[in-house]
């Protein structure tokens, strides 16, 4: 029997309903209520009362619960000692795509520094909600993501790192109406914006910005919707629109003076940049030191602090 019909009863169990229990697990009601089934027919059982308003243990169900713990709890223990005995060193990371461009190069190169034995590194650029579905279900040992500040890491170990101020960048010789870098709304509006696809944080900010003041994406002369960082910067360059990025991604544009960076009136500019990982790896050393590398990087002078699955400023 597969280990997940075994982590979604106990899942039920905690949370107390299906579709709490599918909001953790990041799968649907449906397949919770499957997978509870399948077991109940395996064992010849009724192992969950549902009749109230909290899902409750039948005297079976008690049983295969504390079973169900014990076996989870050997599982991990198992892949413990085989990474332990492992003389590999592996690491696969997910990030967001404006991380991705604006540090990670930089971490990566002082991580490797030390760690030139690494025999397997792998990492993928993915939007917030992919990289946390595909952290819950193993396929990363940690991610880091950029996300609007409501974002639920339910479930997760986070590392809250300082917010990621996101601007209106248009190339320095274009005509964009601002006075001492603030522009208002019904100019923005007037211009060719380069938006990313949907799930995309700073498209979600932008749209809570824009509905706050009751407009939409419908009411620019023009939208671009493109999923290339690199072609959206370049094209912004060549004065051919404006997008809506995170200061760090142009930060060298903005300096040269190639680029200028705009703030909306009445716009909220942050979103939050969190590491996230399974509680149960929150002790992995590779993990920690590739952590110290990448707030190394993106804040020297601040240090996040884990403490009971809860992030302080240390």
């Amino acid at each position: 029997m597969e280990t997940r019909y075994l982590n979604t009863l106990i899942a039920s169990v905690e949370a107390g309903t299906f579709s709490k229990a599918a909001e953790l697990l990041h799968i649907t009601q449906s397949a919770v209520s499957q997978r509870i089934k399948f077991l109940e027919e395996h064992f010849g059982q009724q192992l969950l009362d549902r009749s109230g308003q909290r899902l409750a243990l039948t005297p079976a169900g008690q049983i295969v619960f504390s079973k169900a713990k014990d076996i989870l709890d050997k599982e991990k223990e198992l892949l413990s000692c085989l990474q332990d005995s492992s003389s590999q060193k592996r690491l696969s990371l997910c990030c967001t795509p404006t991380f991705g461009m604006a540090y990670l190069p930089q971490v990566l190169s002082q991580f490797l520094r030390v760690h030139s034995d690494l025999n397997d590194f792998k990492f993928i650029f993915l939007q917030p909600q992919e990289a946390l579905r595909g952290l819950h279900q193993e396929e990363f040992d940690l991610a880091v993501v950029e996300h609007c500040l409501d974002q639920d890491f339910t479930g997760l170990d986070r590392f809250s790192m300082p917010d990621d101020e996101l601007l209106v960048v248009a190339a320095a010789s274009s005509s964009v109406p601002h006075v001492d870098g603030v522009m208002q709304l019904a100019d923005l509006k007037k211009t060719r914006f380069f938006a990313r696809r949907d799930g995309c944080s700073s498209k979600e900010l932008m749209r809570q910005n824009l509905a706050a003041h009751g407009s939409g994406f419908d009411d620019f002369d023009g939208v671009v919707v493109s999923d290339d960082l690199h072609f959206t910067i370049q094209t912004v360059l060549q004065g051919n629109g404006v997008a809506y990025v995170s200061r760090a991604l142009v930060a060298n544009h903005l300096a040269s003076g190639e680029l200028i960076g705009l703030r909306v009136d009445g716009f909220d500019h942050c979103r939050g940049r969190s590491v996230v990982m399974l509680p149960q790896r929150n002790e992995d050393v590779l993990l920690q030191e590739f952590l110290e590398c990448l707030f190394d990087v993106v804040s020297p002078l601040w240090r996040p602090q884990l403490v009971n699955g809860v992030t302080r400023a240390g």
